[in-house]
């Protein structure tokens, strides 16, 4: 069992995991926001139907949101 610093040290690095694969999503995230905003530009100059890009646009929206906000999470944890 590890005890002191040494779980300190086991716990900031699974932090430091975590932070990681958020900071990834994050990154993706709004890679795909800007390849769907494209796509939502260029439907609409081609007066296209943007209902399904539009929706599909807000889901995204709101999952970066949270992608966002658990990045936020996991920083303050990582405060000392």
């Amino acid at each position: 069992m590890l005890t002191g610093s040494a779980a300190d040290g086991v716990y900031r690095d699974s932090l430091m995991d975590e932070l990681r694969r958020i900071e990834l999503a994050v990154v993706e995230g709004e890679r795909q926001l800007a390849e769907q905003e494209a796509l939502l530009v260029s439907l609409k100059k081609q007066d296209g139907d943007v209902s399904q890009a539009e929706l599909t646009l807000e889901v995204m929206r709101e999952t970066q949101q949270r992608n966002e906000h658990d990045r936020q999470r996991w920083l303050s944890l990582l405060q000392p």
